[in-house]
């Protein structure tokens, strides 16, 4: 058995729910520690951060990953027991098998095996991992970001471990994403019996013109390297149960992903203007989850496009597409960053899985655009 394939079993084997990061850092840190890195816990309230560091100076290069992984729902749906790996036909098959704990073990393997090989590397070779990336997303990298900030701890390459690739490892690198913005809204109606609408104030009605006209509007035309933004209605909800009765509040859960034309404080304006026009009594909760990003043409890209035609003997799609990572937080500390891993089609899923090849493959991936970068 592999390396990368004994430790990526190990840590399918931890229940590591968000934000429960079971003892995946805590194995992690043991083994570096063996190569000569620094290791610092970053926690906040329940969540586990880990920062791992080899070298000094710039440039500094990050890896950086998440342990924790989403619930499996129904085991009995599974073939096997979704947090007891298992082969099957040249597949591992686990929760968290290809997001990403895959990338994770690749990550360490990589580590070690360049610090072996260039125990004088130039700059700074680090790790950072988080219990915090499935869930809430708020007391993990982004609480890391602002530390790094207010310490003044400089990032110039940061590649992250989310499974990129669509049908072959390499064939898609992500080089920007999409911001995510969240809205809830309440409508205030009054509520009252269906035979006398005239003495109640229906939010159903009310809200359906400007929900319908934010829906059909097309925002932008796209941006260069990025999609039209998109708004969702991702969810209604109102009444009683009964079909006799005009409820008295509505509510509606959207979300935006938008490209670098926008910024959420413009699109929570338009929004709000659409509503107001309205004459709604409403209130309306945001969440910003992340602006956008895009790491232009550069060494970060560079190395990676070489690695991938020089390893994998192809050529990647270099995109901006699909939904979000914690690299949206790495990025606004002037990082370049990309998001290269293994092939997505089974994550979050039942049977989650990948391939054992791409698995034993992805560490010498990882280590040659290390070593562009730091050699």
């Amino acid at each position: 058995m592999s390396d990368v394939l004994d430790l990526t079993q190990e840590l399918i084997a931890r229940r590591s729910v968000t934000p429960d990061d079971a003892g995946c850092m805590e194995l992690i840190a043991a083994r570096l520690e063996r190569s000569g890195c620094h290791c610092q816990r970053l926690d906040f309230g329940a969540v586990k951060n880990l920062w791992v560091t080899h070298g000094q100076g710039a440039p500094v290069t990050v890896l950086l990953g998440h342990t924790d992984v989403v619930p499996p729902g129904d085991a009995n749906l599974w073939a096997s027991d979704p947090f007891s790996p298992e082969i099957r036909d040249g597949m591992l098959y686990g929760r968290g098998a290809a997001d990403m704990k895959a990338s994770v073990a690749a990550f360490v393997i990589a580590m070690e095996q360049f610090i072996a090989a260039h125990p004088g590397h130039c700059g700074t070779l680090a790790l950072l991992l988080t219990s915090d990336e499935e869930g809430d997303a708020i007391e993990g990298v982004r609480r890391v970001a602002e530390h790094f900030r207010s310490s003044g701890q400089h990032i110039d390459y940061c590649i992250t471990g989310e499974p990129s690739s669509m049908a072959a490892l390499g064939d898609l690198v992500r080089v920007g994403r999409r911001g995510t913005l969240s809205g809830t809204l309440t409508v205030n109606g009054i509520q009252g019996h269906v035979a006398y609408p005239e003495k109640a104030r229906n939010p159903i009605h009310q809200a359906m013109a400007p929900l319908a006209e934010l829906a059909a509007r097309r925002w932008d035309e796209g941006y260069p390297e990025f999609p039209p933004s998109s708004f969702q209605i991702s969810n209604i909800t109102a009444g009683t149960g009964a079909n006799n009765v005009i409820p008295g509040t509505l509510r509606a859960l959207f979300n935006f992903r938008y490209n670098p034309g926008w910024r959420a404080e413009q699109l929570e304006h338009e929004v709000e203007s659409v509503l107001n026009a309205a004459g709604l009594d409403y209130q309306l909760h945001w969440h910003r989850g992340g602006e956008p990003f895009l790491t232009h043409d550069g060494p970060l890209r560079s190395a990676a496009r070489e690695a991938i035609a020089e390893y994998c003997g192809q050529v990647p799609v270099e995109n901006t597409g699909g939904g979000t990572s914690d690299a949206r937080f790495i990025a606004p500390l002037g990082a370049e960053v990309i998001e290269l891993g293994p092939v997505n089609a089974s994550i979050h899923k039942v049977d989650e899985h990948v391939a054992v090849a791409d698995l034993e493959r992805l560490p010498g991936l990882f280590q040659l655009i290390l070593h562009k970068l730091l050699a």
